[in-house]
Formats: C-alpha cells, structure tokens, sequence
C-alpha cells in the first residue's frame, strides 16, 4: 500500500508539497486545490515534483451531490464531476472520487428513504455512465465511496452496481468505517472485511483508514469517529486484507484535525502494518 494522508502544507509550490509527503513517509497524496486543468505549467510541475520523488496522486475529489433532487444543482454537479475526472486523467491518479449523491435537500451527502428506491439505483447509474463517457480515462477510474447513508454499503449492493455501470472506467473506493451502520457488523467487522476485500478486491482503487467506536449511552445506535487504532475497528485483519491488493494502492487517513493527530494515526497504521508482517519499501509498504 501506499500510506497517505494531510501534511498541512499551505503553500503552492510543487516540490514542496512532494517533499512534505516524503518527510512524513507518505507514497500517496491528495491533490491540492491549486492544481487545474487551466494552470498548465503548474500542472505539469506538480506532476514532475510527484513523479521525482515517487509520490501517488491517490484521489481527486469531486465532492458534490450529482443527484440532487435540484436538477439544475445536479446538472452543474454532473459537469464539475467530469471536469475533476478529467484532471485525475492528466495527474494519472489511481482515482476521481466522489459520494453517488443523495435526494437529502439539507446537506450534500445526507440520509434520505429515496436513497434506497429502484429509481435512485438507476438514476445513479446512468449519471455514472454519462461521467465516464464524456471522459473516456485511461489512466484513472471514477469511484464512489462507500456510505452508511444508501445502498452502496455492503460488497453485494457495490458489485450489482459496478456490474449495471457496466464500465471498466468504474472502481471501488473502500472505506470500511462508513459501512458500519449496524452493532452486529461492528462487532463481527472482521469477518465482514474479510468478505469485502474478497468480493471486491480486483475493483478497489483507493482506501480511507480511520477508526470508530460505538457510543455506549446512546439508546438509539450511534457511531463516532475516534484516532485511528483507538476504536473496535479490527486493524490487523484490515492490513492483512490491504497486503493482498496490489502494491500502489493508495489508503488514506481523513478526518482528523491537527497535524499531531494525524503523526499519531501514521504510526498506529504503520505499526499494523508491521505486525502482519508488511515492511516499507521506498515510498510503498509491501509484504
């Protein structure tokens, strides 16, 4: 795998993002705001520095709602969805990410009961189509992350919609934390990751690592992010999963907040990492 994550860099200046990445031992990284498609001598720059010092670009976020129940929203999502695949493209990264969407008027990704109708099954699919038709990529995949808030949340429900896609364009961006949306899979989430990587190994492009604990004086179900390592997530069991995917993979720590945090999260996953016999190599961890 190639470890990832932020390193809090402000700047614009391309060998020093890559420089950043190499400091904290990171293969893999996200692509910064200040790269485009219409800055083309900072683009090119950017991919020389990553290049030179072995650096992944490992996604392009697209984070918007392409299926908003605004059609005039979604249509303006749909194209900003095409125009950051069309970067992830040029920067050759492994992927363009987004969330499929959501009929939740109140925020962009939210829970909403039509997330789970036939009609949103097939609208999303022919968005997805329409995004990498009018791209065409050979060097990237357009991926959706996996959401406790629709049906793209269990292996079975993501292979029915890469098979509809119909797309080899299509990937799986794997974040096992947001498929814990019920105790009995939180407790056995071994076994479901086991089941996971093994349905849809050959697809994964990309990872998010973090970790979640279950609230116990809730009594209704509730699950809060907590530093990685420090939750029920069983991290053994995911790297074991991880070394078996191809060495380039990118896996990603998010959603922590202060550059200590995310040095504390970087050395939990690597001493995981290491107990499952896996040993870094340049800028990849391989087994």
């Amino acid at each position: 795998m190639r470890l990832g994550g932020n390193v809090f860099y402000q700047g614009t200046d391309s060998e020093e993002y890559a420089l950043a990445h190499v400091k904290k031992g990171f293969g893999a990284a996200l692509c910064p705001d200040w790269i485009s498609l219409e800055k083309t001598s900072e683009l090119q720059s950017f991919k020389k520095a990553m290049k030179k010092h072995d650096i992944k670009i490992a996604e392009v976020g697209a984070w918007c709602n392409p299926l908003s129940s605004d059609k005039e929203e979604a249509k303006k999502n749909i194209q900003y969805v095409i125009e950051r695949l069309q970067l992830a493209e040029e920067l050759e990264a492994s992927t363009c990410v987004n969330i499929l969407g959501t009929k939740q008027t109140s925020n962009w990704f939210g829970p909403h009961a039509d997330c789970y109708n036939e009609s949103f099954f097939e609208e999303a699919v022919a968005v997805s189509q329409r995004i990498i038709d009018s791209v065409k990529p050979e060097h990237t995949k357009l991926s959706f992350e996996m959401m406790p808030y629709c049906f793209l949340d269990s292996p079975e429900e993501y292979l029915h919609f890469l098979k509809a896609v119909n797309r080899k364009q299509a990937g799986v961006h794997l974040d096992i934390c947001n498929t814990m949306n019920h105790p009995r899979r939180f407790y056995k989430n071994a076994e479901f990751m086991e089941e996971t990587f093994g349905m849809l190994q050959k697809d994964i492009v990309t990872m998010h690592l973090k970790d979640i604990a279950m609230k116990e004086d809730s009594l209704t179900v509730a699950f809060e992010e907590v530093l990685l390592g420090t939750g029920g997530i069983d991290y053994k069991t995911l790297m074991r999963e991880i070394a078996k995917l191809p060495q380039d993979t990118p896996a990603m720590l998010e959603h922590l907040h202060t550059e200590a945090e995310y040095d504390m999260a970087a050395e939990a996953a690597v001493k995981f990492a290491q107990s499952v016999g896996m040993r870094r190599e340049g800028m990849v961890w391989v087994k």
